[in-house]
């Protein structure tokens, strides 16, 4: 289950890679834009910022991100995205952080690139960092206490940003792919497994009952500062690399 408000606890920083990846596009004119996986609605403002007069589509496979969206103003619907397809008018796509759940979005891609309308641009970005100590020691402790829990991404949930863009070009679309790794100066006590919570240990959350996730989660922390060690003033820098892909449709 998705928690919007502790995913928003660091919005600030989960928010930049969209900006940077919308910095991207091209300010070609737009009928219609699409937020893919809105989440809450927190980026959707910077497609209607962007292409004012535009048609915003905003859809999310999470019912309380749907709700915090709807509660934010954003017209959001519920739907799996795997269900998704582009519309003929569709004009933009952004994608920001999603597509690392699907373990098949590789083949949504080579579905969904093709059947957008010439002059589209399909906009993702997805992390980098699953081989990162803040998610080792995820996979690490959950196999050490004997625990299976489906849906915790493995070192290969996403590819290097030159086999996105060779996917891309493959199926006739013009690709740009780069990677960026950002030094997030975080702060307060655990501040690496605080952002984790928000996103790749919702899974284990989910799975295990409170007594069990109490231990866990205090093994965790121990860890992650070990990995992650704060510095004399409290702050605590966290290394994550993120993936952008842009694929253009002429």
């Amino acid at each position: 289950m998705w928690d919007p408000q502790q995913y928003l606890s660091f919005g600030e920083y989960r928010g930049r890679p969209a900006r940077d990846l919308l910095a991207h596009v091209p300010r070609r004119p737009a009928r219609r834009v699409v937020d893919l996986g809105c989440g809450a609605g927190t980026l959707t403002g910077l497609l209607t910022g962007r292409w004012p007069e535009a048609a915003v589509e905003a859809v999310d496979s999470s019912p309380e991100m749907v709700a915090a969206a709807r509660a934010n103003g954003v017209d959001a619907r519920l739907l799996d995205l795997r269900d998704w397809s582009p519309r003929p008018d569709t004009g933009v796509v952004l994608c920001n952080a999603v597509l690392h759940w699907l373990p098949e979005h590789v083949d949504l891609l080579r579905a969904w690139l093709p059947a957008l309308p010439a002059g589209a641009t399909f906009a993702f970005q997805v992390p980098g960092n699953f081989d990162a100590p803040s998610h080792r020691e995820v996979r690490a402790l959950l196999r050490e206490t004997g625990r299976e829990v489906e849906g915790v991404p493995g070192a290969d949930a996403v590819r290097d940003p030159a086999e996105y863009a060779e996917v891309v070009a493959e199926l006739g679309l013009a690709a740009d792919a780069w990677e960026t790794t950002y030094a997030h100066r975080l702060s307060g006590p655990d501040p690496v497994l605080e952002w984790i919570a928000g996103t790749a240990l919702r899974p284990v959350r989910d799975a295990l009952p409170d007594r069990e996730w109490a231990a866990f989660r205090s093994e965790l922390a121990a860890r992650l500062r070990a990995a992650y060690p704060p510095r004399p003033d409290g702050t605590t820098w966290f290394p994550f690399r993120r993936i952008f892909v842009l694929a253009h449709r002429v």
